[in-house]
């Protein structure tokens, strides 16, 4: 079956618009379950209300993963700030917005984020046992209220169309802390712009009225947590440098 040219590429995936309806075919190194699993959890987030985008169909092609979804028609908010960077504290208040919206849902029947993060930090190879170890005890001792959390918020995962902003890409979301959401938003940012993270930060806390400090409680464990993704944009010796905080 021939999708045509991919309309973006990732990490894991290649999307393509085809017939009005998103494709998503996924990468042949992924676990079996992997479009099964991000389904269901796009399928969650919508059933809480969220603007997500309906999931028509989970399937193979061609012996590729693929998850049919419904096409959101616009631009991502980080296109638009691309554009016009004056426009940064209002669009980035736009995206906290959001993400505090997300973080008021109770979150049941999705993974645990205290799971996934450990399950993550077990595979990050550049992290000794001791390291392991320590970054376990600090991840065990960590209490807080089960929300959701997107687990990959940033203003490209943000579609604006008209008046609605569509949250996309909930592969990563789980139950879990708020803080810690923030806290990988905030490293995502950093990694592009300490400017744009900061003000990213700042607006969070404000309207959130929690302190820096409180969100970087975390900043070990998520930086631990983004050494087993493997990006090729990331650089370890700077999340090594964060988890050695610990």
């Amino acid at each position: 079956m021939n999708l045509g040219t991919p309309i973006a590429t990732g990490n894991t995936a290649k999307v393509y618009l085809y017939n009005n309806k998103i494709y998503k075919v996924f990468s042949d190194s992924l676990p079996v379950e992997e479009s099964q699993k991000e389904a269901k959890k796009q399928q969650y987030a919508h059933s809480c209300g969220l603007p997500v985008p309906e999931v028509v169909d989970v399937t193979n092609i061609d012996g590729k993963q693929v998850i049919i979804m419904e096409h959101i028609k616009g631009r991502t908010l980080g296109d638009l700030l691309t554009d016009n960077m004056e426009n940064a504290e209002y669009y980035m208040g736009m995206s906290v917005d959001i993400q505090m919206g997300i973080h008021q849902i109770k979150a049941h029947s999705i993974e645990l984020m205290s799971e996934k993060l450990h399950r993550q930090i077990e595979s990050a190879s550049e992290l000794d046992n001791e390291l392991k170890s320590a970054l376990f005890r600090k991840l065990e001792s960590m209490t807080y209220e089960k929300t959701l959390c997107h687990g990959d918020f940033h203003l490209y995962n943000l579609i604006l169309s008209e008046n609605n902003v569509t949250i996309i890409d909930w592969v990563d979301s789980s139950a879990g802390d708020r803080r810690a959401d923030v806290y990988r938003t905030y490293l995502l940012y950093s990694q592009v712009s300490k400017e744009l993270a900061d003000v990213y930060m700042r607006l969070y806390c404000e309207k959130r009225g929690m302190s820096k400090e409180e969100v970087c409680q975390w900043a070990p464990i998520i930086a631990a947590a983004r050494l087993s993704e493997r990006v090729s944009s990331e650089d370890p010796k700077r999340l090594l440098e964060i988890v050695h905080q610990i």
